[in-house]
C-alpha cells in the first residue's frame, strides 16, 4: 500500500532505540534508506533544532518529531513503534508511537496540513493502542491513509457549520476542527468546519450551505467573519472547548441552544467565553496577530540596513542617501510605521467587524503621529491599543442606533465609518494627545533636574523611561535628553541609554528560549522571539512590541526593571557611546569606551527582563 506521504517502507514496527536520541536517529535512517532525504546529517540537525524550541512529545503515548528542511526530497511521514516505550519529553511518560514528519523547506501549508492529519487521527485514543498492537505495515497504513469523511451519515437532513481558530493558527485550530467533525459523525449529522489558521481561511462554507445550516458553532480565539451568518443560530466557544467539549457543543446545536446573530446588532465577532474579558483578549490578540508580520519585516529590514549599510557620523549611525541600504531602510521604516495603525485597526475589526476597520486604522495613525496634537513622538503602541478599542466600541455602540430607513444603506458604508473616525481622531487630537504632550515636556524637565544628582536614581529613572514603551514617546523623550547632553560633550547619558535600548527585545527573546514547555508562548510568539533577537542586536527596541501588546502587565514591568539595571550599570561604569544609537551593534562597531562592560550591561539587563517576566507570569498562573 503506497501513498504520497506514507509508504510501507517508512513504517518500522519494532524500534530498538532506548533513548530519545536513538529513536530520532533510527527514524531518520528509515527516511534516508527510502531515498526521502538528500542529506541525512542536515535533516537530523533540523529535527534537533525544532526539538530545541519545544519538545514534540504529545504526552498521550506518542511523539511527533518533525522539521522543514532543504534536505527533504519529498514530503514524507515515517511511523515507528516501540514496544518498550521511550521517555521523549519532560512529562516522564513513555511514548510508544512515533511519527517523523519530513517536509521541504518551503512547504508551510502542506506541513501544517500533515500535522493536522496526524494529530486528528490521534484524537481517537483507541488508535494509539491499535498502532502499538499493529502486526503488519499494512495495518498501520490503513489507519493513517484512510480518507476520513467529515460527514458520517450522508442521509441526515441536518447540517451544522463550524469555524475554528487559535491565536497562533496552528495545532489547536485543526484539532478543534477534527474533534467537531468526529463528534458530529457520532451523532449522525453533517458538519462542515472552516479553519482560520496561520495559512489563511480554509474550507469556508458556501452561501447555499449557510442557508441550509441549522446552527453555526464558533469555537475560535480568533475573530471570524460573521456578516455571512446573519440570521443564523450561533453557539460561541473557546477553541479548547472545541477540542475538549466537542460532543457537548454538537448536542447544544442539536437541542436548539445558542443565539440568533444579527449583523447590525451587538455581536460582530466570536468571543472566547461568556465573560467580557474574553472578547477584550480576543480583540487584542487579533490585532497582535495582524501586526506581527509588519514588526518582523520592518524591524529586520531596518536592522539589516543599519548593520550592513550604516556609517558612523557625528550625528549618529547614518545610511548614505541614495544607497541600496537606504532603500532597504525605507522599506523597513514603512513596515514599522504601519504596524501600530494595523494593531489598532484589527483590534477595532475584532470588536466592530469590517465597518470598524477604517476608524481603527485612522485612529491608530493619529495616535502615533504626534503632529496632529503638537507632540514630537505621539503616543506609541499603547495609544494605538487605546485607539483600536475606542474605535471598536464606538462602532459597536453606533450599530445600536435605529437610523431612518431612507438612509439605512448608507449607514455601514458612510455614516458609521466617518462619524466613528472623527470621534476617535478628535479624542486623540483634543483630549488624549494634549496631556501626553505636556507629560513629555515634564519628563524632559525632570531629567534635567536629576542631572548632577545620584547616578543610581538617574539610572533607574532613565531605565524606566526607556523600558516603558519601546521606542514610543517616553523613550523618545529620554533620547532627546541624551542627544542634548551629547551636544554639551557629555556622552555618558547616551551611553547609559544605549545599554538599555536592546534590553526589551533581547530579554523577551531569551524568555521565549527559556520556555521549553510552551507555558507562556505559542509557536508564533517564539518565532517573533528570534526576530526580536536580531532587532535587539541592531538597536531596534520595537522588537518587543508584539509581546507587550499581548501582555502589557507582564512585559512592561519586566522591561522597565531590566532596562533600569542596564542604564544604572552603564552610568556606574561610565560607559560612553560615540553616536546616538544603541544595542550590541555599537560595540561591534567600536563606538563604546568599554566594550566588554557594555556587553555585560546589556546582557544583564536582558536576563533580568526575562526572569522578571517569568516571575510575573508564574505568580499570575499560580494565583
Amino acid at each position: 500500500m503506497e501513498h504520497a506521504l506514507f509508504s510501507e517502507k517508512l513504517v518500522k514496527l519494532s524500534l530498538t532505540g532506548l533513548t530519545k536520541d536513538q529513536i530520532i536517529n533510527e527514524m531518520v535512517e528509515v527516511l534516508w534508506k527510502d531515498g526521502r532525504l538528500s542529506d541525512k546529517e542536515q535533516f537530523t540537525k533540523d529535527v534537533y533544532a525544532r526539538e530545541a524550541e519545544i519538545t514534540t512529545d504529545l504526552e498521550i503515548g506518542a511523539a511527533m518529531p518533525h522539521a522543514k528542511s532543504k534536505a527533504v526530497c519529498q514530503p514524507s511521514v515515517a511511523i515507528g513503534i516501540s514496544q518498550k516505550g521511550v521517555i521523549f519529553g519532560e512529562s516522564k511518560e513513555k511514548s510508544y508511537v512515533f511519527f517523523m514528519v519530513a517536509m521541504p523547506e518551503n512547504a508551510a501549508k502542506e506541513h501544517i496540513e500533515v500535522l493536522g492529519k496526524v494529530t486528528g487521527v490521534l484524537l481517537e485514543k483507541e488508535n494509539i493502542t491499535a498502532l502499538k498492537n499493529a502486526r503488519t505495515e499494512e495495518d498501520v497504513l490503513q489507519l493513517f491513509c484512510q480518507e476520513k469523511k467529515e460527514v458520517i451519515n450522508n442521509h441526515s437532513d441536518v447540517l451544522l457549520l463550524g469555524a475554528t481558530g487559535c491565536t497562533s493558527g496552528v495545532a489547536h485550530t485543526y484539532l478543534a476542527a477534527k474533534a467537531l467533525q468526529k463528534a458530529a459523525g457520532e451523532h449522525g449529522v453533517q458538519i462542515k468546519v472552516e479553519t482560520n489558521g496561520s495559512i489563511g481561511v480554509e474550507n469556508s462554507p458556501t452561501a447555499g450551505e449557510i442557508a441550509q445550516a441549522e446552527c453555526v458553532i464558533i469555537a475560535s480565539d480568533r475573530a471570524v467573519e460573521m456578516s455571512r451568518f446573519d440570521g443564523k443560530r450561533i453557539i460561541y466557544a473557546k477553541v479548547k472547548d472545541g477540542i475538549n467539549k466537542a460532543d457537548d457543543l454538537i448536542e447544544k446545536a442539536l437541542n436548539g441552544e445558542g443565539e440568533i446573530y444579527h449583523h447590525n446588532g451587538d455581536r460582530s465577532n466570536s468571543q472566547t467565553g461568556q465573560k467580557r474579558e474574553g472578547s477584550i483578549y480576543t480583540a487584542l490578540m487579533n490585532g497582535v496577530s495582524y501586526m506581527l508580520p509588519f514588526v518582523i519585516v520592518g524591524g529586520i529590514m531596518t536592522a539589516l540596513a543599519y548593520a550592513f549599510g550604516g556609517q558612523v557620523t557625528d550625528t549618529g549611525l547614518v545610511i548614505p542617501d541614495g544607497s541600496f541600504w537606504q532603500k532597504i531602510a525605507d522599506l523597513g521604516s514603512a513596515g514599522m510605521t504601519l504596524m501600530t495603525p494595523i494593531l489598532a485597526g484589527y483590534i477595532a475589526y475584532a470588536i466592530g467587524d469590517k465597518v470598524a476597520l477604517a476608524p481603527g486604522l485612522l485612529g491608530g495613525w493619529v495616535a502615533v503621529n504626534g503632529s496632529f496634537y503638537g507632540s514630537e513622538s505621539g503616543t506609541g503602541f499603547l495609544g494605538a491599543i487605546v485607539a483600536g478599542f475606542l474605535a471598536g466600541y464606538v462602532v459597536k455602540a453606533m450599530k445600536k442606533i435605529k437610523f431612518p430607513e431612507a438612509i439605512q444603506s448608507l449607514v455601514p458604508l458612510i455614516i458609521i465609518p466617518i462619524a466613528s473616525s472623527l470621534i476617535v481622531s478628535f479624542a486623540f487630537i483634543f483630549v488624549i494627545g494634549v496631556p501626553i504632550s505636556s507629560m513629555m515636556t515634564a519628563l524632559s524637565d525632570m531629567l534635567s533636574g536629576l542631572n548632577g544628582g545620584s547616578l543610581i536614581i538617574l539610572g533607574i529613572v532613565m531605565g524606566f523611561m526607556q523600558g516603558f514603551d519601546f521606542g514610543g514617546p517616553v523613550g523618545k523623550t529620554l533620547f532627546m535628553f541624551s542627544i542634548g547632553m551629547m551636544a554639551q560633550g557629555q556622552f555618558e547619558f547616551i551611553g547609559a541609554e544605549a545599554m538599555a535600548i536592546p534590553v526589551a527585545p533581547i530579554g523577551m527573546a531569551i524568555a521565549t528560549f527559556m520556555d521549553r514547555r510552551s507555558r507562556f508562548f505559542n509557536d508564533e510568539e517564539k518565532a517573533s522571539g528570534k526576530a526580536a533577537l536580531v532587532m535587539g542586536f541592531c538597536g531596534v527596541s520595537e522588537g518587543a512590541i508584539p509581546f507587550a501588546a499581548a501582555d502589557p502587565l507582564a512585559v512592561i514591568p519586566a522591561s522597565m526593571i531590566g532596562s533600569a539595571v542596564a542604564t544604572t550599570m552603564g552610568l556606574l561604569f561610565s560607559i560612553t557611546d560615540a553616536i546616538a544609537w544603541g544595542g550590541p551593534i555599537v560595540v561591534v562597531l567600536g563606538l563604546t569606551n568599554h566594550p566588554l562592560l557594555a556587553i555585560i550591561c546589556m546582557l544583564t539587563g536582558s536576563i533580568v527582563t526575562a526572569l522578571v517576566y517569568y516571575a510575573i507570569k508564574t505568580a499570575r498562573t499560580k494565583k
